[in-house]
């Protein structure tokens, strides 16, 4: 805890004072990035700095300073990328629905900046997540190449 100042001394010189002691009991000495440059130092200053560096620092997607309806919008796009890597259909069909709730509290709150959100249509949803799942068709085995290439031939002769 720090002395209180005392009176009759100006507050500069009583804080000059507290630095320089500090500075001869070496509490500076050994502060991590001591002798490094200050980070953006070369760079002009920018409208709430401190914001994108926290943002950065902890790691915090940006997508977090949007308003809901705005945040919503942008989960219903990556839905799809969302739900790709669940196993079931019931899983999918209950990411849909989560979101659709969301959704919902949010039409029914009407709080924030009006900006058209609807609920995702969980058919659409499931029928593209079949879709990319569904293993392409495989090439006929040579086999099978071979005995319809006969079947065309003989076909065509017979015209």
């Amino acid at each position: 805890m720090t002395e209180r100042k005392p009176p009759g001394v100006s507050f500069e010189s009583w804080v000059e004072k507290q630095i320089r002691e500090a500075q001869e009991r070496g509490e500076f000495d050994d502060l991590p990035g001591a002798g490094k440059p200050l980070p953006g130092r070369d760079r002009p200053v920018e409208e709430q700095w401190w914001l994108r560096d926290y943002l950065r620092r902890e790691g915090l997607p940006s997508d977090a300073l949007l308003p809901t309806p705005l945040q919503l919008r942008k989960e219903a796009e990556r839905l799809p990328e969302t739900v790709a890597s669940l196993r079931s259909e019931e899983a999918v069909r209950e990411a849909v629905s989560a979101l659709n709730r969301r959704i919902v509290d949010w039409l029914r709150a009407g709080t924030g900046p009006r900006v058209h959100v609807a609920p995702v249509d969980a058919d659409e949803i499931v029928a593209g997540w079949q879709a990319a799942r569904t293993p392409p068709p495989a090439a006929p085995s040579a086999p099978e190449a071979e005995e319809r290439s006969r079947r065309e031939r003989w076909w065509r002769r017979r015209r």
